[in-house]
């Protein structure tokens, strides 16, 4: 019999054993850790590879297939509500699901840019994926936003992601630090090989564009579902032209970029308020009066960087409690009020929730720094 150490006791078993699991060569004396000929070799009984790792990315799981994500309109980047002392709200959360899920939305990007996902720890953050498929993954697309500026930490939230049941992810491109184009060849190549993904390209935010060799290098890949595009219709366009899924990042673009230019739907904020409205831009047919409609709401929503607009929009609607995670705070309140007219002027009924829109008061608002 022979002692091994796992997970820091020692357990006692079989030679022939540990022969059969590879931890002993043929030849080797299992008390001894010495070879035959003399040579020290490092003890291998104590290490069985993999045995502690949870399920590998490349191991055959029940997944949507690239051609589903790649087929959906209308992708609404869910906001995500929180208690006062901060913590999510899941019981709102799950009613913003719901009506998106009522309105037509097939799908929703968890903890993006609007949901906050910057603003979570990785445990909330894959939390709020698992709850959000356990509910609702048989009615709508669940899109994990799984990317980071670590290609250490994409990897590993992505395998997390996937091994709790989403249906893609999405992927940024390392922001701040910023890396080479080969660099980025090199990120999204280390995750692309776990599942579906979105690859989102919003120069704005990251500090550097994503171009199009770099998309058409790893759209080799069968994983790639498709481009979440901030740059505008031209780019929209060279993608479409060439056989590459787009979503417009822009909803004051979506309609013209979906009717003119090729991109199969948008990943929507406004969708967030009136989903019926959003999808009626992108399924029905082209409808520039409509789009014309809209626009003012639109460019309200992003007065300031989102998501303050739609955080304070959600908390006007009644559909929120009023809390903001700093440093996100709310509008001010001649904002608040012109929120109030849009509403009135495209029909409260077009807006989610029931509660009458109202201006509220800088006193309701809680601003939360540690959660």
């Amino acid at each position: 019999m022979a002692q091994i150490l796992l997970h820091g006791k020692l357990h006692t078993t079989n030679s022939q054993y540990l022969r059969s699991i590879g931890c002993i060569p043929e030849g080797m004396d299992p008390t001894s850790s010495k070879r035959r000929n003399g040579g020290w070799r490092s003890p291998q009984a104590a290490i069985i590879p993999n045995f502690h790792l949870p399920m590998r990315s490349l191991e055959v799981k029940n997944r949507t297939s690239t051609e589903d994500i790649k087929s959906l309109r209308l992708i609404t980047a869910i906001k995500t509500p929180y208690l006062p002392d901060g913590r999510f709200d899941l019981e709102a959360y799950d009613d913003l699901v719901n009506m998106q899920i009522e309105h037509g939305a097939e799908g929703v990007i968890v903890g993006g840019t609007t949901g906050e996902g910057q603003l979570m720890s990785w445990d909330e953050h894959i939390m709020l994926i698992g709850h959000t498929v356990n509910c609702f993954g048989a009615s709508i697309k669940v899109i994990g936003n799984t990317g980071s500026n670590s290609t250490r930490e994409a990897i590993h939230a992505t395998e997390q992601g996937f091994a709790v049941g989403m249906h893609a992810a999405l992927h940024i491109n390392p922001y701040y630090g910023k890396t080479s184009l080969e660099g980025l060849v090199a990120h999204f190549e280390s995750v692309l090989p776990m599942g579906p993904s979105i690859i989102y390209n919003v120069p704005s935010r990251t500090g550097q564009d994503i171009p199009p060799r770099v998309i058409h290098t790893v759209s080799r890949s069968s994983n790639l579902a498709g481009v979440k595009e901030c740059v505008g219709h031209d780019r929209v366009e060279q993608y479409t032209k060439n056989g590459i899924v787009v979503w417009s990042g822009n909803d004051d673009q979506c309609h013209d970029s979906r009717w003119s230019h090729g991109a199969t739907g948008v990943v929507s904020v406004a969708s967030n308020l009136i989903p019926g409205l959003m999808r009626q831009l992108m399924f029905e047919c082209e409808n520039p009066s409509l789009n014309a409609r809209l626009m003012p709401l639109i460019e309200w929503l992003f007065h300031e960087p989102n998501p303050i607009g739609l955080n304070t929009a959600l908390a006007q609607l009644g559909v929120v409690r009023p809390v903001f995670r700093l440093p996100y705070v709310q509008l001010p309140l001649a904002k608040r009020v012109e929120f109030v007219n849009l509403v009135k002027e495209i029909g409260r009924e077009n807006f989610v929730g029931e509660k009458d829109v109202q201006v509220l008061d800088d006193d309701d608002f809680i601003l939360v720094g540690r959660y």
